[in-house]
């Protein structure tokens, strides 16, 4: 299992994202048993943001948690999706051209840990299926909270520990063997896909998490559990 801290865990990370950008929506969709799309519409709804709101999607990757923000902020509002990989932001602008949202959204290229944007500035940040791979949680986490304005909402979705007897025991076999197996298929390569459950391991229980929310100064954090805890969606308010 891969054991980083800082920059080495940046790089490698930005090595798999930019080798799986071209078929991440779809193994995500197949991976998943097409939950996926379900998990970011509950996400959306917990930044409990409105029509003409002002949202960040931090690491957004190919887009997808930034086009649900857009259906709620759109025609007024404004989603800017950041992320540090290149042939990620190349699949979101192709994903993004294929909706209505497309002059809602603007797409940067930046990193979690400095987010370039003022304090205040936004109604929302969220976070999709990346919080797990920065280099520091916390700090990502803070820095999400500095760009949220008072009252606006730091929303997380990401894998989780599934806790209850023999589904836990099933889902690690699939997480472990077949995810690895089915990625290597999809992508044309080992490794990329070997990632996902190694970085879960290490990745902290969603308690934990919460508990990072409160210590970053965001009130009545809490976390909800998806399809029988296999993800979390955390939920801080500044």
């Amino acid at each position: 299992m891969q054991n980083f801290s800082g920059k080495s865990k940046e790089e490698f990370v930005h090595g798999v994202f930019s080798s799986i950008a071209h078929r991440y929506d779809l193994l995500n969709t197949t991976l998943s048993f097409n939950r996926d799309k379900y998990w970011r519409r509950f996400a959306v709804e917990q930044t409990n943001i409105k029509s003409g709101a002002m949202a960040l999607d931090v690491a957004c990757g190919t887009g997808m948690l930034s086009i649900e923000l857009a259906k709620i902020a759109f025609p007024t509002g404004r989603v800017i999706g950041l992320d540090f990989c290149e042939n990620m932001l190349a699949k979101a602008v192709e994903n993004i051209d294929k909706t209505k949202y497309k002059s809602s959204i603007e797409l940067v290229q930046g990193n979690a840990m400095e987010l370039p944007f003022e304090d205040n500035t936004f109604d929302c940040a969220t976070i999709g299926f990346a919080l797990r791979n920065v280099p520091d949680v916390e700090k990502c986490i803070d820095e999400m909270r500095r760009v949220v304005k008072p009252g606006g909402r730091v929303v997380s979705l990401e894998l989780a520990k599934p806790s209850a007897p023999v589904f836990k025991q099933l889902y690690y076999l699939y997480f472990d063997r077949l995810v690895p197996l089915l990625g290597k298929m999809g992508v044309g390569k080992d490794g990329p896909y070997q990632w996902l459950p190694n970085s879960l391991k290490i990745f902290p229980h969603q308690s934990v998490v919460r508990d990072m929310f409160s210590r970053a100064g965001l009130k009545d954090a809490v976390y909800h559990e998806l399809t029988g805890g296999i993800v979390a969606v955390h939920v801080g308010i500044k």
